[in-house]
């Protein structure tokens, strides 16, 4: 399946947006999701299935001072 994720097309083969957090080896703590346009809940990744065509937007928090 093909979804856009920060604006590039990619495949997947995962099947929520939690499958696909933890197949990219991301560190769910420190990111927060758009999904079609909408912020969605960490407790919501693993029961929201992706679809082929999905928009995905992670945005990522920097420490630092």
């Amino acid at each position: 399946m093909k979804i856009v994720v920060n604006g590039k097309e990619e495949s997947t083969g995962s099947k929520t947006i939690l499958d696909f957090i933890l197949d990219k080896e991301l560190e769910p703590k420190t990111i927060i999701i758009e999904y079609n346009l909408k912020i969605v809940k960490k407790d919501s990744w693993d029961s929201i299935e992706l679809q082929d065509g999905d928009n995905l937007e992670i945005l990522n928090f920097v420490g630092g001072g």
